[in-house]
């Protein structure tokens, strides 16, 4: 789910799918780095819910990532 626009979507490649190419420390340090960079700048540029959501979007796919190194 992309939150605020399609721009990612109508990519061929995504940024997601060149990340996930990265090492494992890396993944999880690019996923937590855009988290807090969300988190920190909630309502100043976009709205608050908005923020929320992308903050949301980047912890779910750090969950993702984490839950993959335990397998």
């Amino acid at each position: 789910t992309q939150v605020g626009g399609d721009h990612y979507k109508k990519m061929d490649v995504e940024p997601w799918d060149v990340i996930d190419t990265w090492p494992l420390e890396q993944r999880i340090g690019h996923y937590r780095a855009c988290a807090l960079k969300y988190l920190m700048r909630m309502g100043s540029k976009d709205e608050s819910v908005q923020e929320l959501g992308k903050c949301r979007h980047y912890v779910e796919k750090l969950l993702e990532t984490i839950t993959e190194q335990k397998t």
